[in-house]
């Protein structure tokens, strides 16, 4: 079952197209990748997926039902969470704050549950403290949930993001480098993590990444993207012998 699909998919910035009619397909339960070099479209596209960024052309399908004109809002209550490059986390509240800012849009109550403290409220209120402190035990934070989201290391905010956005129970998840600003350790144990998420949450992974390691190690298949292009795609084996590949992104040095 394809998961996730863009069908000819462009956005453009003035004359400039950062995505050019580009067409992925994401199977269900899979761990996919896309690379390229810096400015190739990488992030924008997800930026399509997720509704920040509206398509000028194509088409975006998850679970078969288009996402086009959809809000950011909308796409996360559709089952897609994603993480960023650039950590994004709310550092002036607790780690078990940001993993609850996480799962609203999952939850059922409204503005008046909340000022009359209903019942329905007060149980969904404990419930998802519950489950977002399993979160942080899931992703190696037990007993840092009343931390300060700024206290917590750099290897640790990364642990949170993630958590965060398994908090909304998503079908599909948007790694932007997962793995940028890692230790080597750091990294093996993101991959790990990564698969386990694959493995006991069901969840499926769609990730851009620039360490080849990661890639290599962790993907069934990859997108590559140049100048907003798709220009080749694969399993990991035939991505590291294409030429254009090593040409554009890997580099001749490349064995």
């Amino acid at each position: 079952m394809t998961l996730l699909e863009t069908r000819n998919l462009t956005k453009r910035f003035g004359g400039l197209s950062a995505v050019n009619q580009v067409s992925i397909q994401v199977p269900k339960g899979s761990i996919y990748s896309i690379i390229g070099p810096n400015g190739a479209g990488k992030t924008t596209l997800f930026n399509c997926i997720t509704g920040f960024y509206p398509p000028d052309e194509g088409d975006m399908l998850f679970k078969g039902q288009t996402l086009l004109g959809y809000a950011p809002d909308r796409v996360t209550r559709q089952g897609i969470s994603r993480t960023y490059q650039n950590i994004r986390l709310f550092p002036a509240m607790t780690a078990l704050e940001n993993i609850l800012v996480g799962a609203h849009p999952r939850l059922k109550t409204n503005w008046v549950d909340a000022i009359l403290h209903t019942p329905r409220q007060r149980v969904e209120e404990k419930k998802a403290i519950q489950e977002a402190a399993e979160l942080l035990n899931f992703v190696g934070l037990k007993g840092k949930g009343d931390l300060l989201a700024r206290n917590l290391p750099y290897g640790e905010q990364r642990q949170l993001e993630m958590a965060r956005a398994l908090a909304n129970s998503p079908d599909l998840i948007l790694l932007d480098e997962p793995t940028a600003g890692m230790n080597p350790n750091e990294s093996a144990n993101m991959m790990r993590f990564i698969r386990d998420l694959r493995k006991d949450m069901g969840i499926t992974i769609l990730l851009i990444e620039h360490d080849m390691k990661v890639v290599m190690g962790i993907s069934e298949y990859i997108y590559v993207l140049d100048f907003g292009e798709l220009i080749a795609e694969g399993p990991p084996d035939e991505i590291q012998k294409d030429p254009l590949v090593i040409e554009s992104y890997l580099g001749r040095s490349e064995k």
